[in-house]
């Protein structure tokens, strides 16, 4: 029985940025993107999304063939429904990571990437002049924007460190999860 050595960084990772309707993916080698895209999962109800989402994850993992992969932490939200929904997603995605012969798993929560990356919360003063600018907007509104911009930033981030034109947030998410488990290798995995 060959024994994994858990803490050497292979040649060659994926980075996944799941939600319940999609996986969003950065495949790393030798600490470049030679990869990446959105996998949408298709169905009307659940649980056939979860199904999808098996069945295109298996056959991508058997496609590109690593056998280590990052995934963002799943994160308490104010709905309980679509943490469960996230939940059976992100099961059905290690499931069929496992089947396809990945044999790491780390991860990493939303919040430490993004600080990590120099994106953190938008600060009073930042709060306060999208207010300034947007006079009568709703609260909602306002936390809509905020999350955009955010977004911009993390899609800035990518594209600027490697040399990406990136559109997609959840795309550009998912490779700025690769960026920290680069330099994180250790946290992802709790060595």
């Amino acid at each position: 029985m060959v024994k994994l050595n858990l803490t050497k960084k292979p040649k060659r990772f994926c980075a996944i940025d799941a939600s319940t309707n999609s996986l969003a993916f950065a495949i790393f080698e030798d600490s470049k993107i030679i990869a990446c895209g959105k996998i949408k999962f298709e169905g009307l109800q659940t649980y056939d999304k979860v199904m999808d989402a098996a069945k295109k994850t298996k056959a991508f993992f058997d496609k590109f063939d690593f056998d280590t992969i990052i995934i963002e932490h799943t994160v308490f939200m104010n709905s309980p429904k679509t943490a469960a929904q996230l939940a059976m997603v992100q099961g059905a995605l290690l499931g069929a990571a496992s089947m396809s012969g990945v044999k790491k798993i780390g991860s990493v929560s939303p919040i430490t990437w993004q600080n990590f990356i120099g994106n953190k919360k938008l600060t009073k003063e930042e709060k306060h002049e999208i207010q300034k600018k947007n006079p009568g907007k709703s609260v909602s509104w306002f936390k809509t924007e905020e999350r955009n911009i955010r977004k911009q930033r993390t899609i800035n981030f990518i594209n600027i460190n490697y040399d990406k034109h990136l559109e997609d947030d959840d795309v550009a998410d998912a490779c700025a999860i690769g960026h920290w488990a680069l330099k994180n290798w250790d946290k992802a995995f709790g060595y």
